[in-house]
């Protein structure tokens, strides 16, 4: 599991069937280590959650978990929003290991 932030939408005009009901959203994965967001977004699908551009989300990014929670095992899919983060919390050992670095 990662977790990210929405930064767009995307659409596609042809669609696999289990993705048609489905939202298309762009996302950024986020170090909260570092508190930056790197990498190149990407496409991860929206089931119920109703992220939008701005939120914080928790996605699962492997394509087992994903078809599982589609219900179908021949869903093109990888990336899934699971749910939306109101606030990451460090603890204090990991606090030491950013500042000693």
């Amino acid at each position: 599991m990662r977790i990210g932030r929405v930064v767009g939408r995307t659409w596609a005009t042809q669609r696999h069937d289990s993705l048609k009901p489905l939202r298309m959203l762009l996302v950024k994965d986020y170090n909260p280590l570092t508190d930056e967001y790197t990498g190149i977004p990407y496409m991860c699908l929206d089931k119920n959650i109703d992220a939008g551009v701005g939120d914080q989300v928790l996605i699962v990014d492997d394509g087992g978990p994903s078809r599982m929670i589609l219900e179908d095992d021949s869903a093109p899919v990888r990336g899934f929003i699971i749910g939306i983060v109101d606030q990451v919390n460090i603890g204090e050992r990991y606090q030491k290991l950013k500042n000693s670095e």
